[in-house]
């Protein structure tokens, strides 16, 4: 439960009335009251998001081959007044999505998910069979945030994308593909040059490290909120209509461990993790309380665990009448989320991509799971409503960070050219959506996208990957094409004096 102190009535009127002063003079019977909601969250960009003057327009777009190894950062990225722009590396994997901070506190290095597919790199022996010597795609690495280094964990998965690093101290690395797996790797600032020799089988070259988890749901796996207690809430990235008409979207997931995890701690070993057994379940939303109606229209109501089977989550959750959504991306737990009377209680944010062609501009969706360890089809524990809505200049929404401190919400898009906003926490108005929105960083190149973007435990300083660019201008680095992961500082947190802060 949301807790918002009021600000005394002077204060607040003193506040309102420096905010518009901007709008008084303009002010008359035809004025657009919309629009001077947009300008007044501009003109308090700083108070209210931390940067000097937010984007008015996105980068323009570029045409061929934009990335040179001489450029300097600013090149890559378009960003908001007071904002700095540099290198954290130029040599990521192609293709380098999710990231994560690892150790969790006081991290050195990012882990991040290269969403390439499965390719053999040099293949010596047996064509399309690993053998001693070959070397697959990257999939796994981990970039030292001193100095940029790269190096490769893990290779072999396909479309390596949803990434978390676990509360005991282990790193779960998942696949964006219909038949996707999730992997945990233990002990990942050692484990070196790894590869998964069969992904149907889950063999790997160093199994006492590196586990396929197949008790966690087959799946499009991207964003994913891993509990301390080894629950894991996910969302499957599937399209409505694949496969045939009126066919169900992507659905949200729960694994509950069979053993949740009631210590904290680092692992002895992985056969201790949380993930190694347990069951799934599928979320359904109901339109009315305490009882089944469900199905198209029903996205966001009171919702119930359904139960699947691992290995057959999708078509079991089709089957069961779980709820679809158009491609759940990016997945976080809201780490600022406290229910004073429930302190089991959990919020999850995600995003639905949607179709800005079709005019399906995308959403951000959130749940509150009053009972994270609990999957019953007659108890409906968590409570979905929608937290974005999109629009004709800010759609496709990808990946989701809460910012720190703030309760911001960064939202990412999925397309070229592809912004990142920040969007409000919701105040205490009478609706439960964000507060405003606004434009913070928008990608130069074309043929990139903006992913992975992340705020270290400041809240000051984030990271981003700008993901699959044309690379014809750049050499590869280990034999592969590259990203650059920028490193973005000066973001501002708001004062105890503040009138306008609510934490």
């Amino acid at each position: 439960m949301k807790h918002v102190p009021l600000l005394k009535p002077c204060m607040f009127a003193v506040a309102m009335a420096t905010a518009f002063a901007p709008f008084a003079a303009q002010a008359d019977d035809d004025a657009d009251f919309g629009l001077k909601v947009e300008q007044l969250l501009k003109a308090q960009s700083e108070k209210l998001f931390g940067v000097e003057k937010p984007l008015e327009a996105s980068a323009p777009p570029t045409v061929g081959p934009y990335r040179t190894p001489l450029q300097p950062p600013y090149d890559q990225a378009l960003v908001a007044h007071g904002l700095k722009v540099e290198y954290l590396t130029r040599e990521a994997a192609n293709a380098t999505d999710m990231m994560a901070f690892y150790p969790a506190q006081n991290p050195t290095h990012l882990i991040s998910c290269i969403e390439g597919g499965r390719q053999f790199l040099i293949d010596g022996g047996m064509p399309n069979v690993y053998d001693a010597g070959d070397k697959l795609n990257p999939s796994v690495q981990r970039i030292n945030l001193d100095n940029g280094a790269v190096e490769t964990i893990l290779r072999g998965m396909t479309s390596c994308d949803g990434i978390r690093a676990t509360a005991w101290g282990t790193i779960l690395a998942t696949e964006e593909t219909s038949s996707g797996g999730a992997y945990e790797i233990f002990n990942p600032l050692g484990v070196t040059e790894q590869t998964v020799i069969d992904r149907a089988s889950g063999t790997v070259t160093d199994p006492a490290n590196i586990a396929k988890r197949t008790a966690l749901p087959t799946m499009a796996w991207e964003g994913l909120a891993v509990l301390p207690t080894g629950v894991v809430i996910a969302g499957d990235e599937l399209r409505p209509g694949t496969g045939g008409a009126d066919r169900d979207g992507g659905a949200i997931f729960k694994f509950v461990p069979a053993m949740p995890r009631l210590v904290s701690g680092p692992l002895a070993n992985l056969s201790e993790s949380p993930l190694a057994a347990g069951s799934v379940y599928a979320m359904q939303v109901s339109c009315v309380n305490n009882n089944q109606q469900y199905g198209q229209g029903c996205e966001i109501g009171n919702a119930a665990w359904v139960a699947v089977n691992a290995a057959t989550a999708r078509s079991d959750a089709d089957s069961a009448g779980a709820t679809g959504y158009y491609r759940p991306e990016d997945l976080h737990q809201d780490p600022a989320y406290q229910d004073e009377l429930n302190l089991e209680a959990v919020r999850f944010c995600w995003t639905n991509t949607g179709n800005e062609e079709g005019a399906n501009y995308a959403e951000v969706v959130c749940g509150v799971d009053r009972a994270p360890l609990t999957a019953s089809n007659t108890q409906r524990t968590v409570a979905v409503n929608r937290f974005v809505e999109g629009d004709t200049d800010f759609n496709s929404f990808d990946n989701l960070e809460f910012q720190p401190k703030t309760g911001n919400v960064y939202v990412i898009e999925d397309h070229d050219n592809g912004d990142i906003f920040a969007c409000l926490p919701d105040g205490m108005d009478r609706d439960i959506k964000t507060d405003g929105c606004v434009k913070i960083l928008s990608v130069k190149d074309s043929s990139a996208e903006p992913t992975g973007f992340l705020f270290d435990a400041s809240g000051t300083t984030a990271y981003v990957s700008i993901q699959h660019s044309n690379d014809a201008n750049m050499p590869a680095a280990d034999g592969y094409p590259t990203d650059d992961v920028l490193k973005i500082t000066g973001f501002k947190l708001r004062g105890k004096k503040d009138a306008w802060q609510w934490w």
